[in-house]
């Protein structure tokens, strides 16, 4: 099993592969790119602050020596890849109960697949962990694989090629087309955009500034976590700002401030504040790793869906 320090490390290299145009043409895939896209040098200006304190200790660990919740492996048919595609989905504690639940969209990074946000930052132990204090509205959370290829397996080989890296801009249709309505059909959700929300870390960061910006009739919660450089550039993502502050509920961005990815969230921020496009900014004191990610997702979490 690999340490956390190469968990860190390898993921610090992994969200990296693609330029802001990676949906039109292939970038330069190459561990040489996502290096020098991790160089560039960090200048924080007066407002990229921390919002919110580290969450408190234990709060990714299950309270009770286990969940409260339950976690299941749902599969459902593509076809944007033509096979059947796996996603984990977590149940609040007593699901159903005769009741309707908002659903929670988590994306993961270049190098990951359904299983990271469970595996490495335990989303699922975050969440239910709130849920189970009173401190997050009880929810549906499915955590999908980003890699919408007939084969979407994480490459055994070099991660950095224009077919990985066009399997995440081909999600899009994958989670809006067959993965939702699947979702929606199988399980008691309510199913509209109020009560639909999307995150993501690195890579799958960057989809959700692309798909849920994109897509303010589906998605009415968007956090994006240390987006890497799919993310588009922001007069793309919110061409009629005037809509966004209309239908955006919450557009939570957070990257650390020893992170060599957080211009193109800061080039976000800087956007949506000239344009009086409300939204948090949370830039908190780590890097493109783990710990970052699940405590935005700890913070995230508990202001959706009310």
């Amino acid at each position: 099993m690999k340490s956390l320090l190469s968990r860190t490390l390898s993921l610090v290299l992994l969200g990296a592969a693609v330029t802001a145009r990676a949906q039109e043409e292939p970038a330069d895939a190459s561990p040489a790119r996502a290096r020098a896209n991790f160089a560039h040098t960090i200048v924080l200006a007066p407002d990229d602050v921390r919002m919110f304190p580290e969450g408190p200790d234990g709060f990714r660990t299950p309270h009770k020596g286990a969940l409260q919740g339950r976690l299941e492996l749902f599969e459902y048919d593509s076809g944007v890849t033509g096979r059947r595609r796996k996603a984990n989905v977590y149940l609040p504690p007593g699901y159903p109960t005769g009741r309707k639940y908002p659903v929670l969209y988590l994306l993961h990074g270049i190098g990951g697949n359904h299983d990271e946000w469970r595996g490495y930052v335990h989303a699922d132990a975050i969440i239910d962990n709130l849920i189970v204090d009173g401190r997050a509205v009880p929810m549906v959370v499915v955590m999908p694989n980003g890699r919408a290829l007939p084969d979407d397996r994480i490459p055994s080989g070099n991660i950095y090629t224009p077919e990985n890296s066009a399997g995440f801009a081909k999600f899009e249709r994958d989670l809006l087309d067959f993965l939702i309505p699947a979702i929606d059909a199988k399980y008691s959700t309510l199913a509209d955009r109020e009560h639909r929300a999307l995150a993501g870390l690195s890579m799958g960061g960057g989809q959700t500034f692309n798909f849920g910006l994109g897509h303010l009739d589906t998605f009415a919660w968007l956090g994006a976590f240390s987006a890497a450089p799919n993310t588009k550039p922001p007069a793309e993502l919110v061409p009629d700002p005037a809509l966004a502050r209309a239908k955006l509920r919450l557009l939570y961005i957070s990257c650390g401030n020893k992170d060599g990815l957080i211009s193109f969230s800061q080039g976000v921020h800087r956007y949506l504040k000239e344009h009086d496009v409300p939204h948090v900014w949370n830039v908190d004191d780590h890097g493109h790793d783990g710990d970052s990610w699940a405590g935005n997702l700890y913070h995230f979490s508990q202001q959706i869906f009310r």
